[in-house]
């Protein structure tokens, strides 16, 4: 009889600590505004690509090049193809979410027509191929019909990085440059730094 009860207080105890596992290794999501800043590395972070593009892109369509292209051109927007932003830094920084910032920044002013990347047009000429094929006569988009770019947005991102103890310093500058494809003549050249200071708290044991 008493091993019995003993048996059973051992197989309550085990099943208490289970459930109490099971309660410790839970986690709690909570949903968040997509506008809002958190910041919880202190790395580069969506809020990060967001600003930098727009700032850098209002800067570069206030910027003389358009004026003088549009004056020599009957008044015609000027088509901007966004490169590549290369990372420089050992900080992994998702270079295509800050192309589609880019873009977005220079769609949304209206002053200048967006064509799609390198990957984008592949895409869109398997798309032509394939209609040729298999859609009607009167839906098929032509080929060879593609508005060329007249200018070519290319860049990098750097990194530099300072810590000791619970302090650190992130640096970042991001450097964007606006080519004439024709000609090759850089047309506007903007850096944009970033400094981030993260203090981190001592565990007391």
């Amino acid at each position: 009889m008493k091993r019995y009860v003993a048996q059973v207080a051992c197989f309550s105890m085990v099943v208490m600590l289970a459930a109490a596992a099971g309660c410790g290794s839970g986690k709690r999501v909570t949903r968040l505004d997509p506008s809002e800043v958190v910041d919880l590395s202190g790395r580069w972070n969506d809020t990060d690509s967001q600003q930098v593009a727009q700032k850098m892109i209002m800067d570069c369509l206030n910027h003389v090049w358009i004026t003088q292209f549009t004056s020599s051109n009957g008044g015609k927007k000027p088509v901007v193809i966004v490169g590549s932003i290369r990372n420089r830094g050992m900080e992994h920084i998702p270079a295509a979410t800050f192309i589609t910032d880019i873009e977005r920044a220079f769609v949304n002013s209206g002053r200048v027509s967006v064509v799609a990347g390198a990957e984008e047009r592949n895409e869109l000429r398997d798309e032509r191929l394939d209609q040729r094929a298999n859609a009607s006569l009167e839906t098929i988009k032509e080929m060879g019909m593609e508005l060329g770019a007249d200018y070519m947005m290319t860049g990098e991102v750097n990194t530099i990085e300072d810590r000791e103890g619970g302090e650190q310093i992130l640096f970042y500058q991001v450097d964007l440059t606006l080519t004439n494809i024709e000609t090759n003549e850089k047309v506007w050249i903007r850096p944009e730094k970033l400094k981030k200071y993260i203090q981190r708290k001592r565990t007391v044991l």
